[in-house]
């Protein structure tokens, strides 16, 4: 399955909430996509409503099944609640932390900047969207990059004080992951005990 690069809005508008930020067209049409989305009013499985949440965790973090599978086998062996756990790898996720430091408005856009190898972690360019972000670790903005105009309007204005698990610091253009977020720190209205039920029927 390839990375799904089609209208957003329509995604959203099948969750009924801005997954991707700011959307528009989610705000004029509220109702589901497609020619009797107004209309439907289809009682759903409880399978359906785990898988659900499942497709909305996958779309907003921008992550594969396999990618998504094998960060939920991660977590399930981990110490800690499985859901919360794995919530905690998908905030950990570099494209997530650059989104999360306001150096990019969208994660898609946070992917992007990874990929064009416009990010470090310790002071090293890494371009691995999925490097997994540990308390400690310093992730900034590349020096000769820090004059580009989708950075320098991201950043305009950010609250950095945000989030309680990341320290901004202004003079490197980035920040330190203090320890991993707990889950009142995390916004995404995700309900991850669902996703776990899931995967234990597999």
């Amino acid at each position: 399955m390839a990375r799904y690069t089609g209208p957003k809005s329509k995604i959203a508008r099948k969750f009924g909430e801005p997954i991707f930020g700011e959307d528009k067209v989610l705000a004029r049409k509220t109702n589901p996509p497609g020619q009797h989305g107004a209309n439907r009013r289809r009682k759903q499985s409880e399978y359906g409503i785990q898988l659900r949440e499942k497709q909305k965790a996958k779309y907003t973090y921008g992550v594969l099944e396999r990618q998504f599978r094998n960060l939920f086998k991660k977590a399930s062996s981990s110490k800690g609640i499985t859901g919360e756990v794995l919530l905690q790898f998908l905030e950990s996720r570099l494209d997530n932390v650059v989104y999360r430091l306001g150096i990019a408005p969208t994660r898609a856009a946070a992917r992007q900047l990874v990929l064009h190898r416009h990010i470090t972690v310790n002071g090293k360019v890494v371009n691995i969207p999925s490097y997994s972000v540990k308390p400690g670790e310093i992730v900034a903005v590349r020096e000769k990059s820090k004059s580009l105009e989708v950075i320098q309007d991201a950043l305009a204005g950010f609250n950095h004080s945000k989030y309680p698990w990341l320290e901004w610091d202004e003079s490197v253009k980035g920040g330190k992951m203090l320890h991993l977020p707990q889950r009142e720190d995390i916004p995404e209205n995700i309900k991850e005990q669902l996703i776990v039920e899931l995967y234990s029927k597999q």
